[in-house]
């Protein structure tokens, strides 16, 4: 296994390339088409999140992988499967608990109290890099079938005012409202929705909901805004991925391009923090929304 900050790194170093080769069109790695392949699921149908879903998309859409379902190397083998010679895996993390003895945390270690948290990497490969998948029982997940006005209706109705006006789309704090735009001003249904999804995901950071620290300070310096911009960015990808469908580009979030790239090169947790953050405000909307989710599969790590 490698060390924990060389995880980072790996990780990190990946995204980054994947960030920069989108720039051009402004294509992120977090944008994607709503296919199943964007609700990645292990060979024992755990469904991945977290960075481990933002990784596993940049991987499936650098090399073309049609399928959303992933696996180490003895998990291909023990299911009939083999895994090509020639194939490189991805890195994913998994995160495990370690109960201490003494109350002193280690440097490597995160948590509270005694719990204390490590990350460990494993290498997965997808189902287009081995061979006999086809005899064995990796099963891609259904096609998820939400519609426009389904999803429209499922993110009204978390408990978060909604005001459509003449607005640009922006969640103030101060007042726990959505502010978006009549119908009229998007290109299509698509845009509104996903749009809906990026406030209502800044929404879940209000103080009274898991009180986000980058909403908290959004409007003290442009870097913590940036941040928070990430975090509603990942978190409304995933949503719209768990409702099967797509998420586009925003090109008015490009100035906040160059803010990413320097966060995390300079700090290798940052993505690990915004998907982190992302992914536990795609749970809560859930859990407001009574969304039911395209899969009970439970959560990988």
């Amino acid at each position: 296994m490698k060390p924990r900050h060389d995880i980072y790194a790996t990780v990190t170093a990946q995204l980054i390339a994947a960030i920069e080769a989108g720039a051009g069109n402004w294509r992120m790695p977090w944008h994607h088409s709503g296919a199943p392949v964007m609700r990645p699921t292990s060979v024992a149908r755990r469904r991945y999140s977290g960075i481990n879903r933002l990784v596993l998309w940049a991987t499936a859409d650098a090399h073309g992988y049609a399928s959303g379902t992933w696996a180490t190397y003895q998990q291909w083998k023990t299911s009939g499967a083999q895994v090509r010679k020639s194939a490189t895996g991805t890195h994913v993390i998994l995160w495990k608990k370690l109960e201490r003895a003494d109350a002193a945390p280690a440097a490597s270690e995160v948590g509270e109290g005694r719990a204390r948290f490590f990350a460990r990497s494993f290498v997965v490969f997808n189902r287009d890099q081995v061979d006999g998948a086809d005899d064995c029982d990796a099963k891609e997940l259904a096609l998820v079938s939400t519609s426009v006005a389904d999803a429209l209706a499922f993110l009204e109705g978390v408990g978060v005012p909604v005001e459509y006006g003449l607005y640009d789309a922006h969640y103030r704090a101060d007042l726990d409202k959505v502010f978006m735009p009549d119908r009229h001003a998007f290109d299509t249904d698509l845009d509104l929705v996903s749009t809906l999804a990026h406030e209502i995901t800044h929404s879940s950071g209000h103080v009274d909901r898991l009180a986000r620290d980058t909403l908290r300070d959004y409007h003290k310096e442009r870097s913590i805004r940036a941040r928070e911009e990430l975090t509603a960015e990942l978190g409304a990808s995933y949503l719209m991925a768990d409702l099967g469908l797509a998420y586009a580009p925003r090109p008015d979030h490009a100035d906040y391009l160059a803010s990413w790239l320097n966060a995390l090169r300079h700090d290798p947790k940052a993505i690990f923090n915004a998907a982190a953050q992302a992914q536990a405000a795609a749970d809560w909307i859930h859990a407001a929304g009574k969304a039911a989710e395209p899969t009970s599969l439970p959560l990988a790590a």
